[in-house]
């Protein structure tokens, strides 16, 4: 696909800027502030850090609409939309722990062009670009193989507010934990994404996510030859809350067993 090199270069310049703030405010002293559910936590870092890409963004494309967890939408007739998390991860980052990541997603008319995730406390950079493959340090990423969810290693998170529903985060965890699989929670979506791209995790469910958490890791996932959906295994937006991401040989299996039509 082709793709302007200048709109990658800004993407590699916004995510460096912002990761550069993550290391200068890492194991400091900075302000947190609390956002709606209890440990929804926003610092110092985490604004620091937005305005530092937004900077670089608007400098090179100033009529381009963004999107960014703290500041909102910034609102502008293009067909060009910057979804930005300046800090995903930011329990971890306030408490010194260095699984957090800056995550940077670009579309173009609905369509996902470009995705980086940078953690530079663990030195990993992630990048995808549409058929173009993903990387990791700039070395080519694949899911990993696994075609039975019994022997996967699974990732997912849970949301500040609970959601109080049938087949809920807590139930369905609870089904997979039964049955001896292993599921990790690391505290960042996307860095679970980008884990799953790299063959690290099997799978990766989520009940409530924002666009700016899965923006950039679900491209990533799908062009290291993943799938992505929703739960009804439909194509995967990141304007709607729940997603799935895969390996792809255990995705239809995950389903079946995130929506309690199948039993371990």
């Amino acid at each position: 696909m082709y793709l302007c090199p200048m709109l990658k270069s800004t993407l590699l310049k916004a995510t460096e800027a912002g990761a550069n703030e993550i290391k200068r405010f890492f194991n400091s002293e900075f302000k947190i502030s609390n956002k709606e559910g209890k440990n929804n936590l926003v610092t110092e870092a985490d604004h620091a850090a937005e305005k530092a890409i937004i900077d670089i963004i608007r400098l090179d494309y100033p009529g381009h609409f963004i999107l960014s967890e703290e500041t909102g939408e910034i609102i502008m007739d293009s067909e060009y939309k910057w979804i930005i998390d300046p800090i995903d991860g930011t329990v971890n980052f306030a408490n010194g722990i260095p699984i957090c990541c800056v995550s940077i997603g670009l579309e173009k008319a609905g369509a996902m062009l470009l995705g980086a995730v940078y953690n530079p406390l663990m030195n990993e950079y992630f990048l995808a670009e549409k058929g173009g493959g993903a990387t990791l340090n700039d070395k080519k990423i694949k899911v990993s193989n696994k075609t039975d969810v019994t022997h996967a290693c699974l990732v997912t998170g849970f949301p500040y507010t609970y959601l109080d529903m049938p087949n809920g985060p807590l139930q369905v965890f609870e089904r997979f934990i039964r049955n001896g699989v292993p599921v990790r929670r690391l505290g960042s979506a996307a860095i679970d994404l980008c884990w799953v791209a790299a063959g690290r995790f099997d799978g990766f469910y989520e009940h409530k996510l924002q666009a700016w958490d899965s923006a950039a890791g679900y491209l990533m996932v799908e062009e290291a030859g993943g799938r992505v959906s929703d739960f009804k295994g439909h194509e995967y937006s990141p304007y709607q809350p729940h997603i799935l991401a895969t390996n792809g040989k255990i995705h239809d299996e995950m389903l079946e067993i995130i929506n309690n039509r199948k039993a371990l």
